[in-house]
Parts: structure tokens; sequence; C-alpha cells
């Protein structure tokens, strides 16, 4: 018990009641599950860099005991993709890598002039704190003063859940958009920057051509039925986002676990004799710009890289 407790120091600010409440409650917890929470904590005392990890980013102990990343985890569930999660990014990429990402540290995969007004947009690469109900990881763009505008939160694990085949899988937790009050007149702005390429689709472009280069077989995203919590429905019970809508429309099809879509790994571009003449000019300028970012983030994400493949 003293174990978890002084992991729940690390974690949690004793002197804000609420915290308190919730360092309570995470201990309670791990007392429930003992043997589990154990082996957790031997996992990341495997190796030097796993230990650091865990230092540098704690929350991996607390997120096994709340009902995160998907609708009715289990606490075997959650220790697993957390421990599967740090073993493929552990052996793919190299330790400055694992110590950045889980070290609050943003990795820029890319960078982009929007106008004098807005400056630029970067996207990163992060972990951080308040991300960590709904994954392990994630892509966001960010305005100047790191002013967040897109993001779609993940984790890697093999799957288990769906075809249980044990390939490894990028799982989209959430997708969530700018929380400003001129939310809608921005993401038009940077949609137009982007040749009429909708923000949205563009962080999940984003994401796919991330799990790609991490060499990840396929990509699963949370559906409506799947989240975590239910923030994404309003007091009405209608929904504020329809994750479902979206994953169908950039064609994502319904898996026998209504938790979870199945997503394509690379997005299919129109031919130019499906594009209309008057919108060749367009799609060119557009198709150049994701190119140009896809190949920013594959020279970031490769010169992490172990030396030796997996």
């Amino acid at each position: 018990m003293s174990n978890f407790i002084e992991l729940g120091k690390k974690i949690y600010d004793l002197n804000n009641p609420r915290e308190a409440h919730r360092f309570a409650v995470f201990v309670a917890r791990c007392c429930l599950h003992p043997q589990r929470m154990s082996r957790l904590e031997n996992f990341f005392a495997r190796t030097e860099i796993l230990r650091r990890v865990a230092e540098g980013y704690p929350f991996v102990y607390e997120q096994a005991t709340r009902a995160f990343f998907y609708h009715r985890s289990t606490f075997e569930q959650r220790a697993r993709l957390i421990e599967q999660n740090m073993e493929f990014l552990s052996a793919r990429f190299n330790d400055e890598f694992m110590l950045k990402l889980y070290g609050d540290k943003k990795i820029e995969l890319w960078r982009m002039n929007l106008d004098d007004t807005l400056g630029e947009m970067n996207l990163v690469l992060c972990a951080e704190s308040g991300q960590r109900k709904e994954g392990l990881a994630a892509v966001m763009f960010n305005l100047p003063g790191e002013v967040p505008v897109y993001q779609i939160l993940f984790w890697l694990a093999r799957d288990e859940i769906i075809s249980r085949d044990e390939r490894w899988a990028m799982w989209i937790g959430a997708m969530q958009g700018p929380n400003v009050d001129d939310a809608r007149d921005l993401v038009k702005r940077i949609t137009k920057r982007c040749h009429a390429y909708r923000t949205k689709n563009l962080i999940f472009h984003v994401a796919q051509t991330v799990a790609k280069i991490f060499g990840a077989e396929k990509i699963f995203a949370v559906t409506n039925a799947g989240y975590y919590a239910n923030n994404h429905v309003r007091s009405d019970r209608k929904l504020k986002t329809s994750f479902g809508d979206f994953w169908a429309e950039v064609g994502g099809v319904a898996t026998h676990d209504e938790r979870f879509f199945e997503l394509p790994l690379t997005e299919t571009r129109k031919t130019v004799e499906e594009i209309p003449s008057h919108k060749r000019a367009q799609y060119r300028r557009r198709f150049a710009l994701l190119d140009e970012m896809d190949a920013s983030i594959a020279k970031t994400l490769r010169s992490f890289a172990r030396e030796v493949s997996p």
C-alpha cells in the first residue's frame, strides 16, 4: 500500500481538495487490484528508459485505475494497452523520442504560415496530462501561444478486440476542435489556407501518416457508443459531435463491436479525371501541401528511429 501512496503523490496535488479526493480513490482502486498494479510497476521498472518515462509521465498508473480510453474498458485492458503502447514506441524509437514525448516536450512535425493575423500554425506530437482520458499521445495543430486548433488523441496497441489477430493498430480515442470564441471563423480561415481542405480532415490525414510511419497496420476509432464519457452529448441528449458520422465520411466502416469503427490507413485521393476542371488547380495545391507536410512528418519521426527495426 505504501508504494501506491507514493505513486499517488506523484500524480495528484494533495493541497487541492479535489485532487486529494482523487488521490484517495486512486489508492483504494490500487488496493483492489494489487497484483495487476504491481505487474504494471514491474513493467516500467524493466528498463531504464521505461522507468524514466513513468517518472516523467506518472499518469500511466492513474490511467489503469480510471474508466478511461473507451466505454466499458476493464482494468486489465487499460493496463495492457498502456504496456503495449510503451512497448511499441520504445522498440521503434530512441530514448530521446520517448523522453521528449513523455516529458511534456512537444515534438514539432511541421509548421505553416497562415496569414499576417494568425501567424504560423504548427503541428506537434505530444502527450499532455489533460489528454490522458482519451489516449497516450496526440497529434495537434497549434496557433501561436500554443492555442490548440484541432487534435486527435490515440494509443498504439495490438488488435485484441476486433479481429483478435494481434496486429498493431492505432486506436483513436477522440478528435477535438478549437475551444475559442471565434472557432467557426478560425476554422474557415485555416480551411481556405489549406485549399478548401477541412481542418478535421487535415488532422485525420496527419493521424494516418503518423500511423503508417510508426508501423501500425490498422486504425480503429472510438464511436459515439464507445466514448468513455458523455461530454459529447448536450443536456437535451443531442450530440454535440457525432464521431460515427465523421468516421464514416472518411471511409470508416462499423465493426462487430459498436464501440469502434475501422478506418482506412491511407486517404484515397481523387484522380484528375474525377476532379472538375475548374477545381484541378486547387486540388494540385492541396495535394502539394499534404505531400510537403507528410515529408516533414516522416523526416522528423525517422530522425528518432532506432537503427535496428524490431
